[in-house]
């Protein structure tokens, strides 16, 4: 196994022991549950790309490149996935899209300042870039079809390494999580390849981290793979990445996906997971 595959097992393991039963009034289903779970990663010395089962890469990959675009059109994600479907208005947008949210939502394009500020700032420790919009989202707002689930992602530059901090208020452990994990960390690769620095610690803090019932035979199943062998997989960036991304370039999904697909040999697929709407 990798280090991130021995660290998401623990977890899940962690979670189905040791969670409350917790059902969720909105799914309609029943889950294992810890809060404030903090996991740190070292993307440098091995990518977290879920290995126990097979995690479809051109999908996270697609995913990033879209978030770094800031549409809220899903014209461009469409070309690989079609999971935001479900989430989606009438007129084929999502105002709760990530990089959307990012770049235009709140009257300033967060992303490119952030990079901005990093580059003639390097110590700073203000490079926080938030989805979750007090004005619309949860509490007492109206229900809508998805508020973001990691609403708010922190870096710093330490030792001329970029760092990440992405914070989750409520995580899917089985399906959402090993696609969130690996997103994140190929976002932190490309902006640490334009910033001209290393690849630092990830770290991953959620509020609500949960298994749901529906998911329990698929998690016992991966508690049992003790025997997969599998070596570590690294990032290794096409030059240009994150401007690249920017300018919505199609070859750089293709790109990234390969470089990933070459060094990935997960074990046997488990059953079918459904997404809790």
């Amino acid at each position: 196994m990798t280090r991130f595959d021995t660290l998401y097992k623990s977890t899940i393991a962690r979670i189905f022991h040791e969670g409350e039963e917790v059902f969720s009034d909105r799914t309609g289903l029943s889950t294992k549950a810890l809060p404030g779970l903090t996991f740190e990663i070292d993307p440098a010395a091995g990518f977290p790309l879920l290995t126990l089962r097979k995690i479809p890469i051109q999908l996270f990959c697609s995913e990033v490149v879209w978030m770094i675009t800031g549409e809220k059109k899903l014209d461009f994600i469409r070309q690989f996935t079609k999971i935001w479907d479900d989430f989606a208005e009438e007129d084929g947008t999502m105002e709760t899209a990530y990089g959307y949210r990012w770049r235009q939502h709140f009257g300033r394009d967060q992303l490119l300042d952030l990079v901005e500020h990093l580059r003639t700032e390097p110590t700073s420790r203000q490079g926080v870039v938030i989805m979750w919009d007090p004005a619309s989202d949860g509490l007492m707002a109206p229900k809508k079809k998805n508020v973001p689930c990691p609403f708010c992602w922190t870096t710093n530059i330490i030792g001329n390494k970029l760092n990440l901090h992405l914070i989750i208020r409520s995580n899917d452990m089985m399906l959402g999580n090993p696609h969130d994990t690996a997103g994140f960390a190929l976002l932190q690769a490309m902006l640490a390849q334009e910033l001209g620095v290393g690849v630092g610690k990830m770290t991953i803090s959620i509020s609500h981290a949960h298994i749901y019932e529906s998911h329990y035979d698929q998690l016992l199943e991966l508690l049992e793979r003790d025997d997969h062998v599998h070596d570590e997989i690294l990032c290794r960036l096409p030059a240009c990445a994150f401007q690249r991304a920017l300018e919505a370039d199609t070859t750089l999904v293709n790109e990234l996906s390969s470089m990933f697909r070459e060094q990935y040999h997960p074990a046997a697929p488990v059953k079918k997971m459904q997404i809790a709407l």
